[in-house]
């Protein structure tokens, strides 16, 4: 008997905050989370990646050297990966790469995504056949190419009995509904941990806030959200998708230049408000879910968890973990699941998350170094 062959799952997430790497047994319907490792990205890298998700006098040596570089990071997060777990790499199938976004555009004449992280460098650096470039067809398809981590939500989270809620919260936002009957149904909600991180980066040097001790010091500031919540994209019906494009530092210089003075926490902790406000305005317009479980970055930060319990008080609240897995983790899963159904050469629906029009085949393959292609289960 053969044994498990099992898939890596690659992603740095919208917070720029690190590559989340996970070693996946894909073989049940609920994905098992086999070994797990977060790795740090180089303090330079992250500012060119930053850099470059501003949009502004963008250098295109600098594009092509930054799409290598997270490459060979990703290529060593997986090797890294392996030898914890003492797993040989001709155990691994294959790794689904999500790459690092730094422009996602699903709108106009010519909607497109781009994610850097070179996937020939993954493959050529890990021997292992590296799936990439997930959003690329749904957009092709006529869909937003985001959000897509929902199609795990529906796979592993799903429950006959009782109404379900899956908010991811990372850079931005987005909610997936869980209808125990029904349609399954996702968006992107609006921005998560990305403006309090730019702000308390800017106040205090730090990446992010650590259990939202900077937004604790401050009060909400009532002027300051309403002028965040006067934004178009909070109108728009789903399906639809945003990113560090529309919800950046920018454009909270923007609503806080036509304001009086305001303290730097008392910023903070609207911020943190905008955030849960948007994620239960998002909630209450497209659904009634008994139970609500939180993944990503956001899962961590101990005040906005509480003002979300208070908020929305009707629900309960709790981590994916409950469900049996880590909220740190699931993102990167998805991709590994979703490597694995790229591999067996199959078309997922995306049509109740994204607006794809038809089932497509995400992502495209680049063989490992002496690796056949398979395409069984």
């Amino acid at each position: 008997m053969s044994p498990t062959p099992y898939y890596i799952g690659l992603i740095s997430g919208t917070s720029v905050d690190g590559i989340d790497c996970v070693l996946v047994d894909c073989e049940h319907r609920v994905p098992r989370l086999v070994h797990a490792r977060g790795a740090s990205l180089d303090r330079q890298l992250r500012q060119d990646i930053l850099r470059l998700c501003e949009g502004d006098n963008i250098d295109l040596s600098m594009l092509g050297q930054t799409h290598i570089r997270i490459g060979q990071q990703f290529a060593a997060a997986v090797n890294a990966l392996l030898e914890e777990a003492e797993i040989d790499a001709s155990r691994v199938r294959a790794i689904g790469s999500h790459g690092q976004t730094v422009w996602h555009q699903p709108d106009g004449e010519a909607p497109f995504t781009l994610q850097l992280g070179d996937p020939n460098t993954i493959a050529q650096l890990t021997g292992i056949s590296t799936v990439a470039d997930f959003r690329g067809r749904d957009m092709a398809a006529g869909g937003q190419g985001a959000p897509l981590a929902p199609l795990l939500h529906r796979q592993a989270f799903h429950s006959q009995n009782v109404d379900r809620a899956i908010i991811n919260i990372g850079g931005i936002s987005n909610i997936t509904v869980l209808p125990r009957q029904g349609d399954c149904l996702a968006f992107d909600s609006g921005p998560g941990n990305v403006l309090m991180d730019y702000w308390v980066n800017k106040q205090l040097g730090k990446d992010f806030d650590e259990n939202g001790e900077f937004a604790s010091q401050g009060m909400f500031n009532l002027s300051l959200l309403n002028a965040l919540l006067d934004e178009d994209y909070l109108r728009r019906e789903i399906p639809k998708s945003t990113g560090r494009e529309l919800f950046n530092g920018h454009w909270l210089e923007g609503k806080l230049h036509d304001l009086g003075p305001i303290k730097p926490e008392d910023v903070q902790a609207t911020l943190l408000t905008f955030t849960v406000t948007t994620l239960v305005s998002g909630l209450s317009r497209y659904s009634a879910p008994q139970e609500i479980y939180i993944c990503g970055g956001g899962a961590h930060n101990k005040a906005l968890m509480e003002e979300l319990g208070k908020v929305a008080s009707d629900y309960s609240v709790l981590t994916t973990a409950e469900l049996g897995i880590d909220p740190d983790w699931v993102e990167a899963i998805a991709f590994a699941w979703m490597g694995k159904e790229a591999i067996a050469g199959r078309p997922i629906d995306t049509s109740p998350f994204t607006g794809a029009k038809e089932p497509v085949y995400l992502g495209g393959i680049y063989r490992g170094s002496g690796q056949k292609l398979e395409t069984r289960d």
